[in-house]
Parts: structure tokens; sequence; C-alpha cells
């Protein structure tokens, strides 16, 4: 038996997240102040008082999320539970991948702010508004969400980019391409298809200039073994040297999410508790549709922690 932490990635935003442990934990408090610092701005303004659409913006939305999740883990680590302590893996969607690494202790969190602050910018300008779309195939496995794409592309980029769920599928790629990834995945017996309301084709090909700038923001970031391995989305398995770690992460922004699979080798390798840690329970729920026998549940408030201390005791 052992605890997985994951971190939700892009979506999981709201105003006013993570501005209830903030008030209650002066280290959960600490955390806003120093990504605050990283950045060279108040992000902890626009994450607790909005406007919305500015904390939706991809280059604040990443930093803003990962600060959150940085939040409670340091909330937790001053109630004496350290991410080694609790966990035996970290895993996180997407950019939570990066939150995954500050708090298994790979990445430093100032880093880990500018970092995420780099990519959002890269991976927004790597694509021409209006050239790249994204969209969810609903009720389809993904061997013919697969399918569905590679037909669709008609030499143009379109790819599975999160495997989310057995039935859960985006595909990701040129505006085109993925209109004509919905219309086929209707004709294949999915429930819906349905354009997602995102800014850049993300986790296909047409970020590859995105994953050039990380591949050189990453070469000059030092990064540390984590405490305990990450599930990387990308191979959807344990990786823990540094290296490796870098290349997976450039890797992640052209490749797909594979959620799904790493749930599921989580499971296989004794994984029985899973705690989604910051915004949100987008996590939670895709696991319980992955594998029931993992309990999923979030820490994101400080009613979350108490009963999470509370069962641990």
């Amino acid at each position: 038996m052992s605890t997985v932490f994951v971190f939700p990635g892009q979506g999981s935003q709201t105003v006013g997240m993570g501005k209830a442990i903030a008030e209650a934990y002066p280290a959960a408090r600490a955390v806003f102040d120093e990504v605050d610092e990283a950045l060279g701005e108040r992000l902890s303004a626009i994450i607790w008082e909005g406007p919305e659409d500015r904390l939706t913006l991809t280059e604040n939305a990443q930093p803003a999320l990962m600060a959150v999740s940085m939040a409670v883990v340091r909330a937790l680590e001053g109630e004496g539970v350290g991410v080694s302590d609790a966990a035996s893996y970290v895993a996180g969607h997407s950019l939570g991948e990066y939150s995954a690494l500050a708090a298994a202790g790979a990445l430093g969190l100032a880093d880990t702010a500018r970092l995420l602050r780099t990519r959002g910018k890269a991976m927004q300008a790597a694509v021409p508004v209006g050239e790249g779309a994204m969209a969810a195939l609903l009720g389809l496995d993904y061997d013919v969400a697969v399918e569905v794409a590679a037909e669709a592309a008609e030499g143009e980029v379109c790819q599975a980019a999160n495997d989310n769920a057995a039935g859960q599928v985006v595909v990701s790629g040129a505006t085109a391409a993925v209109k004509r990834a919905c219309e086929i995945a209707t004709t294949k017996g999915a429930m819906k298809a349905v354009l997602l309301p995102v800014s850049a084709p993300f986790h296909s090909a047409m970020m590859a200039p995105a994953a050039d700038v990380m591949r050189q923001a990453l070469a000059e970031t030092e990064i540390s073994a984590p405490s305990v391995p990450l599930v990387a989305n990308v191979v959807a398995g344990p990786v823990t040297d540094p290296d490796e770690i870098r290349t997976r992460l450039v890797e992640q922004v052209t490749g797909t999410v594979r959620w799904r699979e790493s749930v599921l080798w989580m499971a296989a390798h004794g994984v029985t508790d899973l705690k989604e840690i910051g915004a949100g329970k987008v996590l939670s729920g895709l696991t319980r549709r992955i594998d029931r026998s993992v309990k999923a549940s979030a820490i994101g408030t400080p009613d979350d922690i108490a009963a999470f201390l509370d069962a641990r005791s």
C-alpha cells in the first residue's frame, strides 16, 4: 500500500485559489511571496483577485497553479509531513510535472516559477492564434482516437495530446485537421467531440518551437534527483535521473500526456491512495474513472489538510 501525490494542470485555475491556505499557514504565504519575487510581479494579486482572463493566460496560469500546489506542500511540511514521508511517487498533468518536481525537491521554487513563465510564453508564441486547436473526443478508446487523428491529418498536424481516461482523449493540431477529427470521431462511435477553449495546440508537433525554448531553459537550470520518483507523462513510468528528467520535460511539450497509463502503472506498483495537491479535483475525478481500486481525493484547503492529518494520526 502506498500513496502518490499528483499535481493538476492547466484548466484547474480559479480566481481566489490558494488564498485560504496562505491565510492559514505562514509557510504557504511565503510561497506566493517567493513566486512574486522570482517573476518580478505580484502574480499573487492576479491569483486571488483576478481578473479571470489574466489568470487564464497561459503564462500566468502555469506558475499560478504551481504556486498553489507548493503552498499546500509547504503547509503540510509545516505540520511535519514531507512529500517523502507521505508519498511513494509524485506525478503531474502537463505543467503539473513541474509542481511535482518542485514538491520532491528536484527543482527550486523560484526556478520552477521562472521555468513555467518561460514555458507558458513559449507555448503561446509557438503558433499564431487561430492556427491551432484542441478537441476532446468522448467515448472513444485511445487506439481509435489515434486512428481518427491520423485519418484527419491529411498532411497537417493532428495527434493525440492527452490520454486522460478511458473514453476521454484530447487531440491537438492544426485547426482544420482537429475539426475534421471531430467529424470523423462521431462516425466512429464517439458520444461527443468538442472543441476546447484553448489558445494553442498544446502537446502536438506544432509546439516544437516551445520545446526548443524549454530545452535551453532546462539546460541552464539546476535539477536534483527527486526525493521520490516522478511518474513521467511521456513514458508513464518512473524517472529519477536529472538528465532524463530534462529530456522528458522537453519531450512533454510536443508529446502525449499519458495520464491513464500513468495511473494504471502506479496502481500496478502498489499505489492505493492518490492525493491531488493544489487547485481543483480534475485528476481525482479522472483517477476514479481509470481505476476504482485507487482511492482519490484532493488537498487544497485548510480543511482538507486537517482531514489528511487526522487520517494519518
